[in-house]
């Protein structure tokens, strides 16, 4: 797969390289550099040819807006995947939490129950097994 992104990285390159050169040939533009224009046209359309067929080879990746939202704003985005990062470990953490409370209030229950209703819990722990999940 990195070779698809270096392939269009190259290209992408080499076409942004060629429209810097064709931009100066424009604003000093002289009679005598005609050819050279359409020649540097030409590969201005061979390397949007070339840039296409990259881009089919790469239909199946899906960017997040978010991430041209930074880039927009002249943001790395980068900063964006590492705040995505941070907004799963927060959220991993609160449903870790959560997930430790409930097991814990189990327990206590399990243990509760086994206090008031001692006969139907000796059945649901034959049923469930004996050790209550600490």
């Amino acid at each position: 797969m990195a070779e698809k992104f270096d392939n269009l990285e190259e290209h992408l390159e080499k076409f942004i390289e060629n429209i810097r050169q064709l931009g100066i040939i424009v604003s000093d533009f002289q009679p005598s550099s005609q050819t050279v224009l359409n020649q540097k046209l030409n590969f201005m359309i061979t390397g949007l040819q070339d840039v296409e067929k990259c881009r089919q080879q790469l239909n199946d990746i899906h960017v997040p807006l978010e991430a041209f939202e930074y880039i927009d704003q002249g943001r790395n985005p980068q900063l964006y995947t590492k705040e995505c990062l941070e907004r799963a470990l927060a959220k991993n953490e609160q449903v870790k939490g959560k997930i430790d409370t409930m097991t814990k209030f189990k327990s206590l229950l399990i243990a509760e129950l086994g206090k008031v209703f001692p006969e139907e819990m000796a059945k649901y722990k034959a049923i469930h097994g004996d050790d209550p999940p600490s």
